[in-house]
């Protein structure tokens, strides 16, 4: 690797699997201190030792992004492991799937809450204290294709993902003349355990022959999506890491990731 982020610090929440876990081992690779996040104290650990046995620089901090309190304590827990925070990756999500007349007001707060509600603490805590040290620094939020369209089933996620996009250009507005770039990243469909069990459940509960159907296999990705295949681990941290090294003059935008989905429109290569 290059060390693109030596000597940098970095935040990456919900960094126990999936994008969160390859963006976190991209940046430690990358020369970064990392602390790694989850709700469980044990998931975190696992993946900061991954790192440190690989030789770099993590921790593991316990935080439920919904609490501001947890959010403020991480951000604090960072500055004082490793002096400084220059990088803020707000990664924790979850999806609770069902078409909107059936979904349930509990299912509603929770994807509003950790998707929506946790980006908003995360950019704030981490704000605060780059605003405070006056020298800068990169908030990257995970958001989704799914923040661009409505897609059936989804709605609450559908929402919150929107939310994400547009929270982070009033960021970027407000914190860019601190010299904090504040931008998204939007992955299309990417090969992650998430995607692997929303696949699943949706596919054994609706009937794919009637319509709305809510779930989707590998040949619609394949027909749906220019570039003919699913997204990577990998390249969702190529992609963070382009945006937390900084040097670019991007900020307040929302980086679509998704094999050229969008571009696509209505299309199908009819396969």
């Amino acid at each position: 690797m290059s060390g693109r982020l030596e000597g940098k610090t970095a935040i990456v929440t919900g960094s126990s699997s999936g994008i969160g876990e390859g963006i976190a081992v991209r940046f430690a690779e990358e020369g970064a201190n990392v602390v790694t996040n989850s709700r469980k104290q044990e998931r975190a650990d696992r993946v900061a030792g991954d790192i440190r046995e690989a030789g770099g620089e993590a921790i593991g901090v316990e935080a439920d992004m919904t609490t501001y309190a947890d959010v403020e304590e991480l951000v604090d827990t960072a500055v004082r492991k490793f002096g400084s925070l220059d990088i803020m990756v707000n990664n924790a999500g979850v999806q609770a799937n069902h078409p909107l007349l059936e979904l349930g007001e509990d299912e509603w707060r929770t994807v509003i809450e950790v998707d929506l509600t946790g980006v908003f603490f995360g950019c704030k805590a981490a704000g605060q204290r780059m605003v405070d040290r006056d020298d800068g620094g990169q908030i990257i939020n995970i958001s989704s294709l799914f923040g661009h369209f409505g897609v059936q089933g989804r709605g609450n996620y559908n929402a919150a993902k929107a939310g994400v996009n547009n929270l982070t250009r009033s960021f970027a507005v407000e914190l860019g003349e601190h010299e904090i770039g504040v931008n998204a990243l939007a992955p299309g469909f990417i090969k992650t355990p998430l995607d692997e069990q929303t696949r699943g459940d949706d596919d054994s509960v609706y009937d794919e022959t009637t319509w709305p159907y809510y779930g989707y296999t590998d040949d619609h990705i394949h027909n749906r999506v220019p570039l003919g295949r699913f997204g990577t681990i990998e390249e969702m941290a190529n992609c963070t890491t382009f945006l937390a090294a900084g040097g670019h003059y991007i900020s307040g935008q929302v980086i679509t990731a998704d094999g050229g989905w969008l571009a696509f429109g209505w299309g199908s290569k009819g396969r």
